[in-house]
């Protein structure tokens, strides 16, 4: 199931899972790090779940973002 991002005027980028039951936010904060978060609804077929992590760079983001959409894809375990 493919991530849409999302429209936010806040200082973040930020996807949808399609099914509206996941999303993944990207921050960058002044030192120069990034945190990736994920946060899916209890309301999720495969239930709830949060991870954060706060990596050194914006590189280093896309690469976990990438990883993450592919393993918390609707898809997964299916």
């Amino acid at each position: 199931m493919p991530w849409s991002p999302v429209e936010t005027p806040e200082r973040y980028d930020e996807w949808k899972r399609d099914d509206g039951h996941a999303t993944l936010r990207v921050r960058e904060h002044a030192d120069g790090s990034v945190v990736v978060r994920l946060d899916r609804l209890e309301q999720a077929p495969e239930g709830r779940a949060y991870r954060r992590e706060r990596v050194p760079d914006r590189e280093t983001a896309d690469d976990l973002l990438a990883e993450w959409k592919e393993t918390f894809d609707r898809d997964e375990g299916e």
